[in-house]
């Protein structure tokens, strides 16, 4: 009987599943829809129950897909969105619902908070990022300023791998990459957690042990066996936040690559082997060991493009056409896409989105230009303040749902000037997850390649005949961020005070 491995990843707007087989090849994939909810401005949170009951639904119809091709599933691979911040009692019970990554930012006052208490340099040099809304420990620092009573029976600390991990195999483990994003409790040179500040930010919670992603966390009980279809005893990896997982799906997790991660939000991660630290960006250490991160990401993209189709009573296909036709610089249009605030690298969960140079002659393609152009001038922001770190960029791997139109590619080539290589499979995340999982249970060398798994397909080239508009636009752009910056703030104030979500 042939083997499959089976991936699966918890994202923000939907949960993906995939079955691969032993040469990269998909044999069959699901997705199920949700969505998160928002119950303030600035508050993104999700109930980890449908975390597992999404696991439970795709597992059991892609082990029928097994099933059907006479293919066994010999290993399981997790991932998902992160660093979040997930509380469970001393029964595994969640103490209240998921506080989500960078798009969450309830917990201004308590970075405020530990930085001052701590120190912004010894934060920078224990936990390799100064405080953002990114970051874990204010999170469970605001849990436990607001919400004493759901902190007091809080136990253990998850995320949505780690969870399913738990869920699958009853082992409590959290992967490196994963908690050296709950900064400032994860000490970044010498991979482990920093106890002293792990004791005085995170009291009564036990730290979890760590793993590195392609580690096998367990095998599943015979509970969670009944449960998913899964046959008893299958391995299954810590797996590691899905950002990661999508740069393993493409092979570019090797030093001098950097991934951008086309989906809800757009994530960028540039992979080295030096400690890179600045302000506003996050560092990370890698998902395998001797890598270092440096990581940014916009707290939307897809989000944006989403909600302008909600708003129109087109299609994508053709919002896509009629945004090629406006041509670049939609017509004297200009965006600021921070519709949730922002995140690298101006780190402004009050920031604003703008829309600039609005007259009545402008229609729905041209503002649909404008988003992709926006999330490019976001993106083109990200890289060149990596490079000034010190980051050595020399190759850039689309992945995402956002792959699959040629234009947002072709776009954020153009306002960057970077070549963009596409690999054969883009759908991320799941299909990273199958991978790190099936060379986990490989024999001794025989782990497969990403290389052969997933070949690089199509290469999107800049059109340099452009770099000039796009350069005066991208002058604009920070200009435009930093001339109605107060403008934002105080109507981010007022919608804290009316309860607009956000």
């Amino acid at each position: 009987m042939k083997r499959c491995t089976l991936g699966v990843d918890i994202g923000t707007s939907s949960s993906k599943g995939v079955l691969v087989d032993e040469r990269g090849q998909i044999i069959a994939s699901a997705t199920v829809a949700h969505d998160v909810e928002r119950p303030r401005s600035g508050w993104v949170e999700m109930d980890a129950h449908v975390w597992w009951a999404e696991f439970v639904e795709l597992s059991r119809r892609l082990v029928a897909e097994a099933a059907v091709h006479d293919i066994s599933v010999a290993g399981v691979g997790v991932s998902g969105m992160g660093p979040c911040v997930l509380l469970v009692d001393e029964q595994g019970e969640p103490v209240r619902p998921a506080i989500l990554y960078g798009v969450d930012t309830r917990a201004t006052a308590q970075i405020e908070r530990l930085t001052r208490e701590l120190g912004a340099g010894e934060v920078t040099r224990i936990g390799g990022s100064a405080l953002t809304t990114q970051a874990g420990g204010p999170k469970i620092a605001w849990i436990a300023d607001e919400e004493p009573e759901a902190y007091s029976r809080a136990r253990r600390l998850f995320m949505p791998a780690s969870w399913l991990a738990f869920q699958l195999t009853g082992s409590y483990v959290l992967d490196h990459q994963s908690a050296s994003q709950v900064s400032p409790l994860y000490d970044v040179e010498s991979e482990r957690w920093h106890e002293p500040w792990w004791q005085r930010y995170a009291p009564g919670i036990e730290a979890p042990p760590l793993r590195w992603a392609n580690e096998i966390a367990g095998t599943v009980t015979a509970d969670a066996a009944s449960a998913t279809g899964i046959p008893e005893g299958t391995p299954v990896i810590a797996g590691t936040i899905d950002a990661w997982t999508e740069a393993v799906s493409v092979g570019a997790h090797q030093p001098g690559d950097l991934m951008l991660m086309y989906g809800t939000t757009m994530f960028l991660v540039a992979t080295g082997t030096t400690t890179l630290r600045t302000p506003s960006m996050w560092t990370t250490v890698g998902a395998f060991p001797g890598t270092r991160n440096l990581a940014g990401g916009l707290a939307t993209s897809g989000a944006l493009t989403a909600w302008l189709k909600q708003l129109s009573d087109a299609d994508y296909p053709t919002l896509l056409a009629e945004a090629e036709e406006s041509g670049p610089g939609a017509r004297g249009l200009l965006m600021l896409p921070y519709f949730a605030g922002e995140r690298t690298p101006i780190l402004d969960p009050d920031a604003r989105g703008v829309i600039a140079g609005l007259t009545v002659t402008h229609g729905r393609g041209d503002l649909y230009r404008a988003a992709l152009e926006a999330t490019a001038l976001g993106v083109r922001h990200n890289v060149e303040t990596m490079r000034a770190a010190g980051a050595d960029i020399r190759r850039i791997v689309a992945v995402g749902g956002g792959t699959q139109g040629s234009l947002w590619l072709r776009v954020v080539s153009d306002v960057t000037g970077l070549v963009q290589e596409v690999p054969r499979i883009t759908i991320g995340a799941s299909y990273g997850a199958a991978f790190l999982a099936a060379g986990a249970v490989a024999p001794d060398g025989a782990a497969p390649r990403i290389e052969d798994w997933n070949p690089v397909e199509t290469v999107v080239e800049p059109d340099t005949d452009r770099a000039a508009i796009y350069d005066r636009l991208f002058d604009l752009y920070l200009d435009l961020y930093s001339g109605s910056k107060e403008v934002a703030h105080a109507l981010a104030a007022l919608q804290r005070t009316e309860g607009t979500p956000a």
